[in-house]
């Protein structure tokens, strides 16, 4: 069982994959960031200086703090904040994951263009109607 495990894990493909969730946990990050600290505070300021994150409503009678955080520890909140900026988030990193996508087709198609087209070789018919005529000429 250690070693199927230790050939599981040596394949190319099981690598690419953890490379490829650990930077995509990272770009999370780096979105997360441009949303709250750079998207957010210009989308609050131009809808009246208001945070999106502190927009919540509680669902019980002890609520009542201005901001999430200690509206929380009082009871029960609908934070539809939090969700629009989690929402943005995703918007925001499907369009970048786009974009890249776009570029890498972009580039493989530039690559398939300017690779010299292999001749192709004949059907087996012609060939052979060819290596015919070639005899019957010799004769």
């Amino acid at each position: 069982m250690l070693k199927e495990f230790q050939e599981f894990i040596s394949r190319g493909n099981v690598m690419d994959l953890a490379v490829g969730v650990i930077i995509g946990a990272a770009f999370g990050k780096i979105v997360e960031s441009l949303v709250n600290d750079i998207i957010m505070p210009i989308v609050g300021a131009i809808f009246g200086g208001l945070d999106f994150n502190n927009y919540f409503f509680g669902l019980s009678s002890n609520v009542h703090s201005a901001t999430l955080a200690d509206a929380k520890k009082e009871g029960a909140v609908f934070a539809y904040g939090s969700f629009i900026t989690v929402v943005l988030n995703f918007l925001i990193l499907a369009f970048i994951i786009f974009l890249m996508v776009k570029a890498v087709n972009n580039l493989r198609r530039r690559l398939e263009r300017e690779k010299p087209a292999a001749a192709a070789a004949p059907p087996a018919d012609v060939q052979l109607l060819t290596e015919i005529r070639d005899l019957l000429a010799k004769k």
